[in-house]
């Protein structure tokens, strides 16, 4: 096999390669490392995100990197999906590890998703469908952790795996690795961009993978199959682009000057959507599953006819953790501020009101049942943003909502909570305007 072409400085910054130029195969890897492939098996970063477009060969070079020390006692490898049933799917990562290992000593324990080697080595198929899934590898303890197509995930699943990865008794030479592959879009891409490709950290590393990379791949019909695409989607899985994305009619994120405060003397209001979970429901519901909408509270301020998008409180969280949020943020945000909340329609809608009313005792508290469509709620403050009178006070929060109201109106806004939040602040707002003679609304 010949020596790799090693890609630019530039995507290998920060990188360490091992000294010598192969990458450490054995007899359960038939498959033969493209070029770019051999690059991220000799890397030693403990974290490394692979790919970018599509057919780069990311899912081989994840089982690789987790089958190079299944010769080694006791060693533990994970590769994850989303999903089982992702990683069931034709050409991915349960059916080509069998086309790979059945033929091999090692054995397949399907009742754990597990396989295992004579070394008694293991490595496993996981997924965190789910938000508390990540819970079910309490327990475990990997050396190699690999998620397959990240964007897919949530920060936090990603962030607690590294809980479970130990250093391998008695065998310091095994390294500790997260590896990753994934393209651009999905769930995760915000989190996942600005991870690896905007933060500097020394050991951790984007290697760009394209589909010239992989010489396995018919690239020409390939690229026949992706011209069917949108724009979007094309540019983000033939280019790996990660910068471009969907952008909607209804905002621009350039409308939305960032300011480090909102004036001293001004009115305030925090709107929240729940997301709510019917009452009648919630005792049935488990505490730990999270899952779904945002809760999202949008704390909006005005002054002279300008509007402050002061904070955006938004989290996945439970009925009780609902209650928390908006006690604290009520707490914090002073009993001047309004609170208005996102009403359900019907009884169970009116139970959630009383239920916040009778919480937040001393607050002025509001339920808002809606009306018409959400693009049509936001048309006005989309129209006060395009002519300036929208400002951002500068936070943690404002790259996510940013995001997240471009996105709104196309396929790719996977998410409008903060968008409803917003949008029932400014209304209550302009309300207020209206009544003392303004022209703002």
């Amino acid at each position: 096999m010949a020596a790799t072409a090693l890609p630019s400085k530039r995507e290998l910054a920060g990188a360490r390669l091992v000294e010598i130029t192969r990458p450490r195969l054995n007899k359960y890897i038939p498959h033969v490392p493209t070029e770019r492939q051999q690059v991220g098996l000799l890397l030693q970063s403990s974290e490394i995100l692979y790919g970018g477009a599509a057919g780069g060969g990311k899912t081989d070079w994840l089982a690789m990197g987790a089958l190079q020390y299944v010769d080694v006692h006791k060693y533990a490898a994970l590769l994850l999906r989303r999903t089982y049933q992702q990683a069931s799917k034709a050409d991915a990562i349960i059916p080509r590890l069998h086309e790979w290992l059945q033929p091999t000593d090692a054995h397949w324990d399907g009742l754990n998703s597990t396989w295992r080697f004579p070394s008694k080595a293991t490595l496993e198929i996981g997924h965190c469908q789910f938000e508390k899934d990540k819970y079910n590898f309490q327990g475990g303890q990997y050396q190699f952790v690999g998620f397959d197509e990240l964007t897919q995930f949530t920060l936090s699943q990603y962030t607690y795996l590294f809980s479970r990865t130990r250093r391998l008794e008695g065998n310091a030479k095994v390294p500790i690795r997260h590896w990753a592959g994934s393209n651009p879009g999905g769930e995760g891409h915000v989190w996942v961009r600005d991870m690896f490709l905007v933060q500097k950290e020394p050991d951790r590393v984007f290697l760009p993978a394209r589909l010239h990379d992989n010489p396995y791949l018919d690239a020409e019909e390939y690229i026949k199959s992706l011209s069917h695409l949108d724009p979007t989607t094309r540019a983000q899985l033939l280019e790996g682009d990660w910068e471009v994305r969907d952008k909607g009619s209804l905002f621009d994120r350039d409308w939305f000057e960032i300011v480090k405060a909102a004036p001293a003397s001004r009115r305030t209001i925090r709107a929240w959507d729940l997301a709510a979970i019917n009452p009648r429901k919630q005792k049935k519901a488990k505490a730990a599953s999270v899952d779904g909408d945002y809760i999202s509270g949008c704390l909006m301020s005005e002054h002279d006819g300008v509007f402050y998008i002061e904070d955006i409180r938004r989290k996945r969280t439970t009925p009780s953790g609902i209650r928390q949020m908006l006690k604290q943020s009520a707490t914090l945000d002073g009993k001047a501020t309004t609170i208005w909340i996102e009403q359900e329609p019907g009884s169970s809608g009116v139970i959630v009101i009383d239920t916040y009313v009778r919480l937040l005792v001393g607050w002025n508290v509001r339920g808002q049942p809606p009306s018409g469509d959400k693009i049509v709620r936001a048309a006005p403050l989309s129209a006060q943003a395009e002519a300036g009178n929208v400002k951002l006070v500068e936070g943690p929060w404002n790259r996510a909502f940013l995001e997240e109201m471009e996105l709104i109106g196309t396929e790719s806004a996977a998410f409008d909570d903060q968008c409803d939040s917003a949008s029932l602040s400014f209304s209550k707002l302009a309300e207020h305007i209206q009544v003392r003679g303004g022209v703002a609304a």
